[in-house]
């Protein structure tokens, strides 16, 4: 039996070079020591290093700011353990400083690294892989980012802008249990514009929609807390929550809505009750044990409304009041 090892082809040799220069990723091979032995062509324009600069030099003392890094626990891992380690491009910055070919003051592309070991010879190496994803990260960052816009403008009418009654359910059972859970105050007003439909008889719907965006401009305008909500809550009839707000502060909010909406003076119908747009508030207040849940406390707020509408319109009724009296 012939022991003898068989001389290397040199036309394979050449052959199996050209092919990992070839190849679309960085290829770093690794001794035991950390010494690179092989950096294939595609590690040079987009690191800046020729092989022969960086082989038998420690992949560390190459990139320093890779030690410490996940890329340093694979390597570790691969050389002592026989583990083989992904680092996926989601785990955070791209751990090798590597740009687009010809480019060494532009973004690093985004990677995605593996670490394989092997022995050859009796000697342990490990094969690290480095992919450019950077063209798949755009892509999921671009498909995240539509579906964010969907989502954000699944929580706001598209009418007038503000936050459509979705965005209100969700914002008013959120509240209440933070209201609960903290014992602390929030209130709920609904509103309506007044005589809206002679409004939209007179000057018809197009007229009818500006008027319902410029009042919900009005209302927003109004609700400048960061955890305010100012909704549509349909039709023309709005809705804003106020969190960490009492009843009688909310009343004080609601009529300074009022006076707000009122002092646009925006024309009305020659039929309607005023002759400028108004808006008549219920006003409702969260407590532990009557008001305590998003229905209990939309019934009251809209009984409070109807009570400011029967009171005269163009006013304020909280709810407990015992009566609505004319402005």
């Amino acid at each position: 039996m012939n022991n003898k090892t068989e001389p290397a082809n040199p036309l394979a040799l050449a052959f199996a070079a050209r092919a990992v220069n070839l190849v679309d990723c960085g290829l770093v091979v690794l001794d035991a020591g950390h010494d690179i032995v092989l950096w294939n062509g595609w590690m040079v324009p987009r690191s800046g290093y020729a092989a022969a600069r960086v082989r038998d030099r420690s992949l560390f003392d190459v990139f320093p700011e890779l030690r410490g890094s996940r890329i340093e626990s694979a390597v570790l891992a691969a050389l002592t353990e026989d583990i083989a380690t992904t680092v996926p491009a989601s785990s955070g910055r791209s751990p090798f400083p590597l740009r687009e070919a010809g480019s060494f003051d532009g973004a690093r592309i985004e990677q995605a690294v593996s670490v394989t070991p092997f022995s050859e010879g009796g000697e342990r190496f490990c094969l690290v892989e480095i992919r450019d994803v950077s063209g798949t990260v755009d892509r999921e960052r671009r498909l995240l980012d539509h579906a964010e816009s969907l989502r954000a403008r699944s929580y706001v009418d598209g009418l007038t802008g503000i936050a459509n009654r979705r965005h209100f359910d969700v914002a008013l059972d959120r509240e209440l249990r933070r209201a609960q859970r903290n014992g602390g105050a929030m209130s709920l007003l609904l509103m309506d514009i007044d005589s809206f439909k002679a409004y939209n008889d007179h000057f018809g719907h197009q007229e009818g929609d500006a008027c319902l965006s410029t009042v919900a401009q009005a209302l927003a305008a109004m609700c400048k807390r960061p955890a305010d909500v100012a909704a549509r809550y349909g039709g023309e009839e709005f809705a804003a929550i106020l969190p960490d707000t009492t009843a009688e502060q909310a009343r004080a909010h609601a009529e300074a809505i009022r006076e707000h909406v009122a002092a646009l003076q925006l024309p009305h119908a020659p039929n309607a009750l005023r002759p400028h747009v108004t808006l008549s508030i219920g006003v409702a207040g969260f407590d532990q044990t009557r008001l305590n849940e998003p229905a209990r406390l939309i019934e009251a707020a809209d009984k409070a409304l109807y009570a400011a509408k029967r009171g005269g319109r163009d006013r304020v009724v909280v709810d407990g009041d015992t009566s609505a009296v004319s402005l």
